[in-house]
């Protein structure tokens, strides 16, 4: 929390493949490491919606921008980090005919094509299980669970349940997911990375020369996360969930396809409570952050020296001089 560092900065980031991206105030830069000495290093720009349309910079509408802004930097660092990846990897094979065929005819724009694909089928998956699944599962259990069952008079208590039942079930999905994949060789070193992204933006909070040996003693769990503010936002599901009708209308469909229609509101207010927890440091921050700070410890792990290097010159790279970065001194 902000006690633990000197100062609070709007640096953040995010863990790559064998790389991280920082976002500074006035630019953003990709790391990636390429070989045992060498780091590619490249700036990327995007046009973020509050630059378009000043009303975006408003409170809570400002956290809608965020995600979607977060959302697209990721991507385009992701997509740079696993060509730089790839191309610093040893290639022990020959490319079949074919492989080399579908290069010389379609070159990225295949690989374009199908990580466009994939993101649209990735994120029907997530509707999916994170919105139709749980509410269909909550009907089935009313075949057999009398308390399930809407009946007159009993609308709330369905609407209490089901908004308890569905969040649970996101939750379990959620971390269920994360623990899974987090058992994968690739994936355990993307966390790895996410520890020394961590750990970097401490150092440089607690006023401590950026080296190794003084990122390595800083901890890997922040409470400006990505993973704090998904955490957030499935608990804010739940409460945002009582004020919908278990069955509006009569329909069954439709409250999921409400659920989804809120997303909006729910990113604002999780953006709003992510930014109060890493400015303040009281019983009530504490509360709203301790279970992100725990599901860190699944998602981000201890990095070995090679990614700190990497987080090192990533922060560097965009740390401003006129410290416009800088969002509380907390003068400790």
């Amino acid at each position: 929390m902000s006690k633990q560092t000197k100062k609070i900065t709007s640096i953040g980031g995010s863990a790559l493949i064998e790389g991280i991206m920082m976002r500074g105030p006035k630019k953003s830069t990709v790391c990636v490491r390429t070989g045992k000495d060498t780091i590619y290093s490249e700036d990327i720009q995007i046009t973020t919606i509050p630059e378009k349309f000043s009303f975006f910079k408003i409170p809570f509408f400002r956290g809608i921008a965020g995600l979607i802004d977060s959302m697209r930097l990721s991507y385009k660092s992701l997509m740079l980090s696993a060509d730089k990846a790839i191309e610093g990897a040893e290639i022990e094979e020959e490319p079949s005919k074919f492989e080399k065929w579908l290069d010389e005819k379609f070159g990225d724009k295949l690989v374009k094509a199908l990580m466009a694909v994939a993101s649209v089928l990735g994120v029907a998956l997530a509707i999916g299980l994170f919105f139709f699944l749980p509410s269909f599962l909550f009907d089935l259990c009313g075949n057999f669970i009398p308390a399930f069952r809407e009946t007159d008079g009993n609308a709330e208590m369905v609407r209490l349940w089901k908004s308890i039942f569905e969040g649970v079930l996101k939750i379990v999905l959620f971390f269920g997911y994360i623990i899974i994949v987090s058992q994968m060789s690739d994936m355990k070193r993307v966390f790895m990375y996410h520890g020394a992204e961590h750990k970097t933006i401490f150092c440089y909070e607690n006023e401590e020369e950026l080296t190794v040996a003084n990122v390595k003693k800083q901890s890997r769990f922040h409470p400006r996360c990505g993973t704090s503010f998904m955490v957030i936002m499935l608990i804010l599901g739940i409460v945002i969930g009582l004020f919908v009708p278990a069955n509006p209308f009569g329909i069954a469909f439709l409250r999921p396809v409400f659920k989804i229609l809120l997303i909006p509101i729910t990113c604002g207010i999780g953006y709003e409570l992510i930014k109060l927890c890493g400015k303040h440091d009281n019983w009530f921050t504490r509360i709203i952050a301790a279970p992100g700070l725990w599901a860190q410890r699944i998602t981000t792990k201890e990095p070995d020296d090679s990614m700190m290097e990497v987080a090192i010159e990533a922060i560097k790279a965009v740390i401003p001089e006129d410290g416009s970065d800088i969002v509380k001194n907390c003068g400790c």
